[in-house]
C-alpha cells in the first residue's frame, strides 16, 4: 500500500477434481481442491485499504447462472471492475472444457456482464433487478495465445471482446518490451483503441527459465537467459530479475503506458523492490 496502487488484481482459480473407479464400471467425480475467496478477498482489501480491486471472472467451473450470481455478489459489495477470462483447463484435463450450461470463451462472459449492466438477467421475469456498472477488462497476448493458429486470428478474437463491450486490456507477461510495442501497434491497426496495460513479472529462480516458457508460452530474451545461466545462486537470479523488470518498467513508463501491472504471484519482495526503484 505504500506505493498507492491504482488497483489490486485478485485471481480466481477453479476447483480441481479427479475421477475414481466406483467399482461398478462407473467413475465418480471427487473434488480434491477448492479455491474460494476471491469475492471475500476483494471486499476485505477495499474495506481495509480503500483501493479498487479487480476480481477475475472465469468460464471454467461456472455455469451462466453461477456467473450471474457471482456478479450480483460483486455488485452488492461495491466492486465495479472485473477481468473476464476463459481460464485454464484443470490439471486432469488435456484441454479446456466448459461447464454444462457454462461459457466457452471470454467474449461470452463479456456479453453476459454487459447485459447485466443494461439490466438484462438470465431469467426475464426476475424481480427487483438492478443495472450493474461493471468496467470490464480482458486479456491480451503480445506473443499470441498458445491456442491461436496465428497472430491475426488472435487479434480478431481480441477485437471481438472489445466490440462486445470490454473497456481495457491487460497483457500476458512479457520480458521483451518490443513484444508489447509491436502488440500495441497491431492493436491500433485493427481498431482496438482501448487502454492496453502491460503485465510484468520478475524472474525469481533459475528454474523459471524453463517453467515460464512451458506454462505461459512466451519467449525470454537471450541476454536475460545468459545472465541467469551465469548466476551462481537463486538470490543472484532474483536480483537479475528485479533489475531487468526495473529497466522494463522505466522504458514502458517513458513510452506513456496507462499503468503498470505486476504479477506478484505470492512473492511480494521483488515487486516491492521494483516499485521502490520505479516510483
Amino acid at each position: 500500500m505504500e506505493f498507492s496502487p491504482a488497483f489490486v488484481d485478485v485471481t480466481y482459480h477453479r476447483e480441481e477434481y479427479i475421477f475414481r473407479d466406483a467399482g461398478n464400471g462407473l467413475l465418480e467425480k471427487h473434488v480434491v481442491r477448492k479455491r474460494p475467496g476471491t469475492v471475500g478477498i476483494c471486499a476485505a482489501i477495499m474495506n481495509r485499504y480503500k483501493v479498487d480491486t479487480v476480481p477475475h471472472i472465469i468460464c471454467g467451473g461456472f455455469s451462466k447462472q453461477d456467473t450471474e450470481d457471482a456478479l450480483i455478489d460483486l455488485n452488492f459489495v461495491g466492486i465495479d471492475n472485473v477481468l473476464a477470462l476463459r481460464g485454464d483447463p484443470i490439471k486432469t484435463e488435456g484441454r479446456f472444457k466448459p461447464e454444462p450450461e457454462g461459457h466457452h470463451y471470454a467474449v461470452d462472459l463479456v456479453q453476459q456482464t454487459v447485459a447485466m449492466n443494461n439490466g438484462n438477467y438470465i431469467e426475464p421475469d426476475l424481480r427487483d433487478v438492478m443495472k450493474t456498472n461493471f468496467c470490464i477488462g480482458v486479456a491480451g497476448y503480445p506473443e499470441k495465445h498458445f491456442e491461436a493458429p496465428n497472430r491475426k486470428s488472435d487479434l480478431r478474437h481480441l477485437k471481438e471482446k472489445i466490440d462486445a463491450g470490454a473497456e481495457y486490456i491487460v497483457t500476458q507477461m512479457f520480458y521483451d518490451n518490443r513484444a508489447y510495442f509491436r502488440f500495441l501497434e497491431e492493436c491500433r491497426e485493427n481498431q482496438i483503441n482501448v487502454p492496453i496495460i502491460p503485465g510484468l513479472k520478475p524472474l525469481t529462480t533459475r528454474s523459471q527459465l524453463n517453467i515460464i516458457p512451458h506454462h505461459f508460452h512466451i519467449n525470454l530474451p537471450d541476454d536475460l537467459v545468459q545472465q541467469v545461466e551465469k548466476a551462481k545462486t537463486d538470490e543472484d537470479v532474483r536480483n537479475i530479475g528485479v533489475e531487468w523488470c526495473i529497466q522494463q518498467s522505466k522504458e514502458l513508463m517513458k513510452a506513456g503506458v496507462p499503468v503498470l501491472h505486476y504479477y506478484t504471484m505470492g512473492k511480494p519482495k521483488s515487486t516491492k523492490e521494483i516499485a521502490r526503484a520505479v516510483f
